[in-house]
């Protein structure tokens, strides 16, 4: 199968991720309003600290992130537990390569699936909604008569800036 990718970005992905944290809290405040659920102190904390990281974080820097604001650094089943809930909404993202989490600023439709383009030498990370990719994914599995569960899709590799 020769495909030809649109790679563009349908949004402004690395405007987005400079956004400050502030404006993505606010987003998540009013996104959990109208869900019906709760963001609750860790919760937002956990959020804030993937907002002003802008690049992926492990749990466990997540822990240090969260100990160096003096408090108390929280367990890491409730760090686990916050990053489900804050995935679960859309978010965040879990980058598999890299067993790491990234803010996303930007709200993605249900039907969008998000690539990941990561630096390995920045660990800068863009995302990326390919229509043509979704399309020939989706023709890959009926082909097949597979249903997919989930799908992930990173390449790495180095940024315009590190190569």
């Amino acid at each position: 199968m020769d495909l030809k990718l649109d790679t563009r970005p349908t949004h402004s992905c690395c405007a987005a991720h400079a956004a400050p944290a502030e404006v993505g809290l606010r987003a998540a405040e009013d996104l959990c309003q109208r869900e019906g659920v709760r963001l609750t102190p860790q919760r937002r904390a956990v959020l804030k600290a993937l907002l002003a990281a802008r690049r992926p974080l492990g749990a466990y820097d997540l822990i240090e992130a969260l100990r160096e604001g003096g408090a108390r650094a929280p367990a890491p089943i409730v760090i686990y537990r916050a990053l489900d809930f804050l995935k679960d909404l859309g978010l965040i993202h879990r980058l598999e390569t890299l067993n790491a989490f990234i803010a996303c600023p930007h709200r993605h439709g249900t039907h969008e699936r998000v690539s990941f383009l990561i630096c390995e030498k920045c660990r800068h990370v863009d995302e990326v909604v390919s229509p043509t990719l979704n399309t020939a994914l989706d023709s890959l599995a009926g082909e097949h008569d597979f249903r997919p569960q989930r799908q992930v899709v990173e390449l790495a590799g180095l940024c315009r800036d590190c190569q």
